[in-house]
Formats: C-alpha cells, structure tokens, sequence
C-alpha cells in the first residue's frame, strides 16, 4: 500500500531541500525523492549544486588561489616561500571532505525538520481525485495532494565532442583530475568553463578557452565584460570568440579540437584534456511529462506562472527547470516561496532581483539591468562608477582590478542596476540586492555611513558618483 503525504518533492537540490524543509516547518507531512549517487554509488543529497558545482568548484577555486598567492603574491608582502607546490590529490580530498560533510548536514536537517528521504527516480502517474500517484525506480509508490517538482538542469551536450569521462569530460569530470593538465581546451567561456579553467590556470596548466558568441559575456554588462575580459587575457587564460567546433578526436592520449575561428579559418587545437561546458538543460526525462499533460516550453523547460504553478493543478515546479536563471539561489528563493503558498502564507519570490555571481578572480557580480538592456529600452538612466584602485582596502589587499558601476532613474533616482568586477564582488552584491529590494535610490545609498576602511566603500563612492559627488576621485 501506498504512502500518503502533504508534499512530495521530487529533487534534492537547492530548490527541493530547501522546500521539503520550509513544507515541514510550516507543520505539512513531506517527503523528498532524489536518486543521485555519488562515487561510491551511495545516494547523496543535494544536487548537482553541493555534489558536482557550487560547493566543489569554489573548494578548488580557493585552493587555487592559495597557491597563486604563495608563488606569486606573498613576495610583495616581504613573506618568502620558494618552492611551493601543489599536491593535487589533497586537494580533491579536501573538497570531497567538503561536499561530504555537506551532502551529510542537508540529511541531518531532514531529520530535524521530519522530512522523509526516498531514494530512487520519481515519475507522476495521475491523479486519483485530488491526490496524486508518484511512482519511483524500485515499485514503490507514494500519494500527495501537492508535488513540487525540482529536477534540476544537466550538462549540455556537444555532438561534436562525445564524453569519455576521461580525457573529454563535462563540469563534473573537471572537478576531480588526478594531475594538472599541460594543456586544457574548455568548450564554453561562459560561468563553468572561466572558473575551472581559472582553477587549472593558476595550477600550471596552459588554458584555451573557445567560446561560440561572438561577444565575451553577453549577459553581462559591456564595460564590466571588457574589463574582465582584460583581466583574464593579462592572467594567460587564452580565449577564443566566435569559435565553431567542428570535431573532436583522441589519439596517443591527446585530444584533437577542429574548430574554426571567427573568421571562418580552420584551426586544430591540440590538448590533454578537454572540458565541455557549453550550459545546461532542463531536467525533465523520464519525469512523465508528457503522459499525465505538463506542459512544457520549447527548450524543454515546465511552463510556470508568477508564482512556480504549473499547468497542472497543485503542482509546482521550481529552479533549473523552470524560466529564469539557472542559479542555485534563485532555485532555494523558488522553494520556499512554493511551499509557503501551499500552507496558506503569501509567498514571494522576485525574478528582477536575483544577483548573478561568477567566482572568478576579480569577481563578477550583477543585479538588475545591465546598461546595454536600459539603451535597449530607452530608458533615461544615470551612471555613477569608482575604481577599486582608489579604495584603501582594496590598496591593502593587493586586489585593486575593477570598479562599481550603479546605473539610476533620471527622474526617481531608483536604482536600476548594480555590477561590479573586483575582490568580493559576490559579498558586495548583497548590500545592491538589498537596497533595490526596498526600492532605494542612489541618493539613499550614498547618505548611508559605510565603514572605513572596507570594500563596501566603493559601492558608497559609487552611489555619490551617480550625482557626481564623489570625493576620492
């Protein structure tokens, strides 16, 4: 017989965690199905977010930058450590302890809030009533008269370069090489293929990066792209626009990238390892979409409204599968803002204020419009910027590529956007995310004291700039 509950989630990411515990906290019988499995072939919680990318990739971003710092930044501070190396499998180690104890804690939290945990893959086989029936791999089925469904995203994949899981592999493989690579080719510019191919670079690998746009960054601001695009150039990561691939081949352990560059030559790129990274899709195979009528938009993605309801009544659909960015945050934010509708509260969540983050060095951070889209809209903006370069904190730091830029209304002087590239952008960001939260204008953020000295000023500086007020520059 079949186990009845409040909510069935189906999904342990960052939008199905986090919903199954907001259900259960606000008193509804949940459960939450997943069927990844880790290395050791154990199920593990958490996602692609905390098993194979959030948490992974900034363990071995940090320890990349660690090493960078004592070969080539600790000199300047008059502190000597010669002949430093990196021992790559301790590394992974540590980021694997890192991912464990996380994946652990997300377990022990459905055991607090009295979430139950079903292992296996979940598919909807119809209603009975006003109950749904969720089937799962093993013959086990479960009854909810609400399902969220939060199902993730997977690695796109590139016909052109079939995975080995060895030499040719996706974000997943990239987190777990057993050496540096001499030579790595990445097939995307984008988040996944800058980060990991930030990690490697500053490891000692030779990075080639071939990105199909033929704009570095589109989704970000112009300025802030060009000058991360600066930055990366200046760190030798190697990186090619309006690159189309045309095969991959592996031979005498070395892979053979055929591409042609933007101007429609041929080139052959010879590597030792190969990282595909060309985005992600929805998540929707094997979920029974079709057979019980939830519809489904062009790229594969569940139709939602405002709100995460589906075209099914009392099922939801929240994160990487559905519009909107493909962000772990935005996924949790989706999560709780479901299950409280469901237990009758008025639940939010605001799609124009989820801040954009990339882990690289310096930061990119965004939130709201970026300048290209207010010229696009013919928007009557303002523009205030400062410069890394000019704040205290950052001169202390050694960390002085950058600036903030903050774009307002001509009339209301309402934020419109924030964007930032330099140290800490990912924390800066929140102070922005905040303030347009409460509508706030530039003049507000500027009349608010900040902290002397600290990053944050830049953002102060920034606010006054909009009216040209700036002092230190």
């Amino acid at each position: 017989m079949s186990k009845s509950f409040d909510v069935v989630v189906i999904g342990a990411g960052p939008g199905g965690y986090v919903a199954a515990i907001r259900c259960a906290q606000l008193g509804l019988n949940t459960v939450c199905i997943d069927d990844w499995k880790d290395a050791q072939g154990k199920s593990s919680l958490g996602g692609t977010c905390l098993n194979v990318g959030c948490i992974p990739s900034k363990a071995l971003l940090e320890s990349s930058e660690n090493f960078e710092r004592v070969t080539h930044d600790f000199a300047t501070h008059g502190i000597q450590a010669d002949n430093a190396s990196m021992d790559v499998l301790k590394m992974v180690a540590r980021k694997n302890k890192i991912v464990s104890d996380f994946t652990l804690g997300i377990r022990q939290l459905f055991k607090k809030n009295k979430v139950d945990s079903l292992h296996g893959r979940a598919q909807l086989l119809g209603r009975d009533g006003d109950v749904w029936r969720v089937g799962i791999t093993d013959g086990e089925e479960v009854r909810a008269k609400h399902i969220i469904v939060a199902t993730g995203s997977t690695s796109r994949i590139l016909q052109q370069a079939p995975l080995d899981g060895l030499q040719v592999v996706d974000n997943e493989g990239a987190l777990s090489f057993s050496e540096t690579p001499k030579r790595l080719a990445i097939i995307g510019a984008g988040v996944i293929g800058l980060e990991l191919g930030s990690v490697w670079r500053r490891l000692g690998a030779e990075v080639t990066l071939l990105e199909a746009a033929h704009v570095f960054l589109p989704a970000a601001d112009e300025q802030v792209a060009k000058e991360a695009l600066r930055a990366f150039t200046k760190q030798k990561l190697i990186i090619h626009l309006g690159a189309q691939i045309d095969g991959v081949t592996q031979a005498a352990e070395v892979v053979k990238i055929n591409w042609r560059d933007i101007h429609g030559v041929t080139q052959e790129l010879v590597a030792d390892k190969l990282i595909v990274a060309v985005g992600r899709v929805p998540n929707t195979q094997g979920l029974g979409a079709e057979a019980v009528g939830l519809k489904l938009d062009a790229a594969g993605r569940i139709e939602v409204d405002e709100q995460c309801r589906t075209s099914l009544s009392h099922v939801y659909a929240v994160g990487d599968v559905v519009r909107g960015p493909m962000l772990a945050h935005k996924a949790s934010d989706e999560g709780v803002m479901v299950a409280e509708l469901i237990g009758g509260q008025m639940g939010h969540c605001d799609l124009n204020l989820v801040p954009n983050v990339m882990y690289t060095a310096p930061e990119i951070a965004w939130v709201g419009k970026t300048e290209q889209q207010l010229k696009a809209a013919g928007a009557a903006y303002k523009t205030g910027q400062f410069p890394f370069l000019a704040n205290g904190r950052a001169r202390a730091l050694g960390d002085t590529a950058g600036f903030i830029k903050i774009m307002a209304d001509v009339n209301t002087d309402r934020i419109l956007g924030v964007h930032i590239v330099g140290p800490m952008a990912s924390e800066l960001i929140q102070q922005a995310v905040l303030a347009m939260a409460f509508s706030a204008s530039s003049e507000d953020l500027g009349r608010v004291i900040h902290a002397h000295p600290s990053l944050a000023e830049v953002m102060h500086e920034a606010a006054l700039a909009v009216d040209k007020r700036a002092i230190h520059i």
